[in-house]
């Protein structure tokens, strides 16, 4: 403590971050500072009121620190270390996957899509959503008002006839040529500037083109457009939000209790409400609201532009965020704390979806302590059992066999330490080999790398998997850990499994309601689900690969530009004739063989 001390009379008093650092060499908590020196120094005050402060402080060997120009500079480096390096006293918001969008893409005959991920230039992104119902629902409405198609491009180029889609009036069949492209094109600027919430606007220019159609005796055309006017009204009656008409705004809102934090988003998009999404930070525990405010604006809008409107009740460094903003050149941000009227109404439904979310975590966390505390009445185990590690084989006939596990702990699947292996070298079918090979793997790094262990594992099938198990663990002298073989029932029927454990003890006549039961039926299924997906994707992928090699011309070579320049065996299998030419080495007439080989 001492020699902590006296580094930091050495520290400056400028902006920067500074990183604590345990004895493992650890980054532990990562912090910004406008003076390092003050900031750093107030976690060594002998008052100290946090158990969780003291607790980390005990832990520190050293501090380092970086120094920067400004805070928000200090603020956006402290975001980018968190998020590299995920130390266990910060405050960390997860999100693993990127937001949904709906795309329309470039092209003579634009296509409606669902998107996540790395964005074109020739496309147009609509968004983002909070999930991806929110987005499919778009999609079918503007199907239905703007009839635009959303078939992938290799079945679009081979139509010889339209689809059911034409059919139930959700596509004008351009693949067929019954709409013009200049008619096409004015649908799909339309959808656009619905999507961008000028309503209005799109109204007029319908009610233009019906009034037209009408003046010309096209009371067909007339009609059509008369009843695009209607649906249009009537989505804009149920989705409208009058009190942001003019922007697109985020409306967020925490809520606390028991020591959980939820922070719940609500996002208004061209005058319409598409939905909201709640975040359950990690290590908030003492945290204060303030911190965990500005923590979240930094890492949610890191990679997304903010709408032109946040509101946000809660009191934090305006100035500071708004410095953020100006950092990553993001346009001019309104930032409201206060709302008046309708608009409050916004505000209290984010609070109560906020608490609502937060109860529904509490409640689930509950059921998940009774459920593993039930485990260990069922199985007759002591009070730390709490990891659990369950396998799983997958298989075609033998073919592709892929291994997975998963694992429970801390009361939860913990979908981050999951892992599948591939099985190769053995006969086919012979799934005690299989299993033999994923648990050797498993266990034997395991023990070289010193990870965590489970207290008990699940193998999904009977006394023979159980025994196959039981050997390999006893080779890579593991003994201290019951292994439990779950067998299934009657008739392969859920709820009649039998249980075999590695002590001798044969559950057989266990009540259907045990909770306990429920967990391992739970974590069983969650295995075999993991399982097959993986083993499904190997076999299409090993499937697709040697048809590739069929293709008379296409070499190692090509094969290998073909992959590369698609992004995978799925982008070749997808790409159009004009496309696969672009690829080098690919002549006109190969490109053909390709194209038919798969279409």
């Amino acid at each position: 403590m001492d020699n902590l001390k006296l580094q930091i009379k050495n520290f400056p008093n400028l902006p920067g971050v500074y990183r604590m650092i345990n004895s493992k060499l650890e980054v532990i908590y990562i912090g910004k500072a406008k003076n390092l020196k003050k900031r750093v120094a107030s976690y060594f005050v002998k008052n100290q009121s946090s158990p969780r402060t003291r607790l980390m402080i005990s832990n520190i060997n050293t501090i380092e620190f970086t120094i920067t120009n400004t805070e928000a500079d200090a603020l956006i480096l402290e975001n980018n270390l968190i998020k590299k390096i995920l130390p266990r006293y910060n405050v960390i918001f997860r999100d693993d996957k990127s937001y949904p969008y709906l795309m329309i893409t470039g092209g003579n005959f634009p296509r409606l899509m669902f998107h996540r991920g790395f964005q074109k230039k020739e496309n147009q992104y609509f968004g983002p959503f909070p999930n991806s119902n929110a987005v499919r629902q778009s999609i079918q409405l503007l199907q239905k008002v703007f009839m635009l198609r959303t078939c992938e491009d290799s079945v679009f180029n081979n139509r010889t006839r339209p689809c059911l889609q034409h059919q139930i009036k959700r596509c004008t069949a351009p693949c067929v040529g019954l709409i013009s492209d200049f008619d096409y094109k004015n649908d799909t600027k339309q959808a656009a500037l619905f999507l961008k919430g000028k309503d209005t606007e799109v109204i007029e220019d319908l009610t233009n083109q019906m009034n037209k159609s009408s003046d010309e005796f096209n009371f067909e055309k007339a009609a059509i457009f008369r009843d695009r006017i209607q649906s249009l009204r009537q989505v804009r009656l149920k989705q409208s939000v009058s009190d942001f008409s003019e922007n697109d705004a985020d409306i967020i809102a925490i809520s606390e209790n028991l020591g959980q934090v939820c922070v719940n988003l609500v996002m208004i998009r061209g005058g319409r409400h598409l939905g909201d999404k709640s975040f359950f930070p990690k290590n908030s525990v003492e945290q204060n609201i303030e911190n965990i405010i500005e923590v979240f604006l930094t890492q949610y809008y890191d990679q997304k532009t903010p709408p032109p409107v946040l509101v946000i009740e809660q009191k934090f460094d305006i100035d500071l965020i708004k410095s953020f903003f100006a950092l990553k050149k993001y346009p001019q941000i309104k930032i409201i704390s206060r709302m008046l009227g309708d608009k409050k109404m916004w505000l209290m439904m984010a609070n109560r979806n906020a608490k609502i979310a937060l109860t529904q975590k509490y409640n689930e966390h509950a059921s998940q302590i009774k459920r593993i505390r039930a485990f260990r009445n069922l199985l007759s185990l002591p009070e730390q059992v709490n990891r659990i590690e369950c396998f799983d084989i997958s298989h075609t006939m033998g073919e592709r066999a892929v291994g997975s596990c998963v694992v429970f702990d801390k009361n939860m699947m913990q979908n981050k330490e999951y892992r599948r292996y591939n099985i190769n070298n053995i006969e086919p079918g012979d799934d005690y080999a299989a299993m033999r090979q994923v648990l050797e793997r498993r266990y034997k790094k395991i023990i070289s790398e010193d990870l965590v262990r489970p207290d008990i594992i699940l193998i999904d099938g009977g006394k023979g998997q159980l025994s196959v198990s039981k050997g390999i663990m006893e080779e890579l002298g593991i003994s201290d850990i019951m292994l439990v073989g779950v067998s299934k029932g009657r008739e392969r029927k859920s709820g009649t499994e039998t249980l075999f454990t590695s002590d001798g003890v044969i559950l057989d006549d266990i009540s259907q309601t045990d909770l306990g039961f429920h967990l391992i039926q739970q974590i069983r299924d969650e295995a075999h689900r993991f399982a097959i997906t993986g083993h499904r994707a190997r076999r299409d992928k090993a499937r697709l690969t040697s048809s590739i090699e069929e293709i008379e011309g296409v070499g190692l070579k090509k094969r290998k530009s073909l992959l590369a320049y698609f992004g995978g065996l799925e982008g070749v299998k997808n790409a159009t004739i004009e496309e696969l030419i672009l690829v080098q080495g690919i002549s006109k007439k190969i490109a053909k063989e390709i194209f038919n080989f798969f279409h």
